[in-house]
């Protein structure tokens, strides 16, 4: 008798010990990286610039909830959120720091750590921004993608000269609270010069300070606009295109999301691509690379994009000229 409960206390042990075996496998496993990803605008507004991202990581073999985890941070538009915002995925120790959404977000970044690799994704030049010692070489734990927007501002007035040559005025619109903006301004001044145009610059960080600058572009009879290579601009690019459209101003911007919007034409880098990289540059990274070791990637391409339907809405003739150099035509 005494044996026989001796057994069963014994099958009644093992039991337990083979249903604990799962947890203890479970338990030793290594826990999945995290990578912290910080935004300047909304989810919504950001769902295919993520998908980049995660496209980026899934070349170099990182697929989301499966081996690594992604914490997500969105500053809605209101950037004097970045630095708590990058201070919070710090505090979690995340092993990668995605600092998107241009210089203010990677600023944030750099100020919160100096030892969490961070990846950023930025409109102008990095080294003058001060977030890397040298696009080659970056030093310390920074690296990126930058899209070089900033810097195409003489391009696109270029190309509104082109397709509005009797207008006397071109205004530029740009966010104040951008840091790039006032290169931007002295960049488009310089071009505007040698082409003969006067120069408007507005400032609009808010939709009811947009409406505002609307409402001037209709007073001063400007003959067509430029939007500032600005993610607040990029986020509300339906806004923008349906104004110009109803008001009848020929408008460029730097990506073509906002011509797909309905805006007449965009120059500039694939804003996809640049979020593409970021991802592999952070894969890159949780296999071991450092940041100080990969260099700044700059863009090797720009796209020309014209919506041909939001042109005949303008009562505009596009030259032949500029239709023949467009890398896509939507009509």
């Amino acid at each position: 008798m005494a044996s026989h409960i001796g057994r069963r206390k014994f099958l009644a042990t093992l039991g337990g010990a083979v249903a604990a075996w799962p947890l203890a496998a479970r338990a030793q496993q290594p826990a999945m990286p995290v990578i912290g990803f910080i935004r300047t605008t909304s989810p919504d507004d950001s769902a295919k610039l993520v998908e980049a991202f995660r496209r980026g990581l899934g070349e170099v073999g990182y697929v989301e909830s499966r081996n690594v985890v992604i914490e997500y941070r969105y500053a809605q538009g209101q950037i004097d959120r970045l630095p708590a915002l990058a201070t919070d995925l710090v505090i979690r120790r995340v092993a990668v720091l995605a600092a998107t959404g241009g210089t203010v977000s990677a600023r944030a970044a750099k100020a919160a750590t100096t030892t969490i690799p961070v990846v950023f994704t930025t409109g102008d030049d990095p080294v003058k921004a001060g977030l890397v010692a040298s696009l080659s070489r970056p030093g310390g734990n920074l690296t990126g993608v930058s899209l070089f927007g900033a810097r195409l501002g003489a391009k696109r007035l270029a190309l509104l000269h082109e397709l509005v040559p009797a207008a006397a005025t071109i205004a530029i619109l740009l966010n104040p609270k951008n840091p790039d903006s006032e290169d931007e301004a002295k960049d488009v001044q310089e071009a505007a010069r040698t082409l003969g145009v006067q120069i408007l610059v507005l400032n609009a960080g808010t939709e009811n300070e947009i409406d505002a600058a609307f409402t001037k572009l209709v007073e001063q009879r400007v003959g067509a606009l430029m939007l500032g290579a600005d993610t607040f601009f990029t986020s509300q690019r339906t806004r923008l295109a349906t104004l110009s459209t109803y008001l009848r101003i020929p408008t460029a911007d730097a990506v073509r999301e906002f011509v797909d919007a309905g805006g007449l034409v965009s120059y500039g880098a694939s804003l996809a691509g640049v979020y593409r990289q970021a991802g592999v540059y952070a894969g890159r990274i949780l296999k071991g690379d450092k940041p100080s070791d990969l260099p700044v990637q700059l863009p090797t391409a720009f796209e020309l994009v014209i919506n041909l339907k939001t042109a005949k809405a303008l009562g505009l003739e596009v030259p032949p000229g500029v239709s023949a150099r467009a890398d896509e035509v939507i009509e």
